[in-house]
């Protein structure tokens, strides 16, 4: 059985923290690959602001190439849309019924977690990695503090950049 992380986003676009971060993961975890899941549409942001799925999808591909352990993917390019992590997840389990999955998600995440479809069959069913974020984060819901499901992945890197950032700084929302 392979141990798999899904480290689900836009990637719009992909940046220099997704890539060491990733790394990191793979290196200081025991999943055995770690696949980034381009996410067609994120429904919790506007649809508006992303580049083509296929544009985004062949430049996290010419990001990580040389890098073992980490993989593309356009999984959830073929589920029906918005993409939610919980339908995901289970669409996985029956196309790769012999992999364990686990989801990694940033501070800012499960700080909402709450707020994600089904959010309950994922944290009893899944492992859940989280990586530090930068800056504050004002609200965690005190049940998921003592989830034997959610890993903080104590050390690793803080990267003070965005895909936001970067979209603003040329000019696109």
């Amino acid at each position: 059985m392979a141990k798999i992380g899904i480290y689900g986003g836009s990637f719009n676009p992909i940046h220099f923290g997704h890539v060491g971060l990733s790394k990191w993961v793979i290196e200081h975890t025991d999943l055995d690959e770690l696949w980034l899941m381009v996410s067609p549409n994120n429904p919790l942001k506007p649809s508006g602001i992303l580049a083509p799925e296929e544009e985004r999808l062949a430049a996290v591909q010419e990001s990580i190439k040389d890098i073992p352990g980490l993989v593309a993917s356009d999984f959830e390019f073929h589920l029906p849309r918005p993409s939610y992590t919980a339908n995901t997840l289970r669409e996985l389990q029956k196309a790769y019924p012999e992999n364990e999955f686990t989801i990694v998600i940033g501070e800012d995440n499960i700080a909402i977690f709450d707020r994600w479809r089904e959010y309950e069959y994922i944290l009893e069913n899944y492992r859940i990695f989280v990586y530090p974020r930068k800056g504050e984060i004002s609200y965690q819901p005190p049940a998921f503090r003592s989830s034997k499901n959610i890993i903080f992945l104590e050390g690793a890197p803080l990267f003070d950049i965005s895909s936001t950032a970067i979209r603003r700084s040329q000019g696109r929302p």
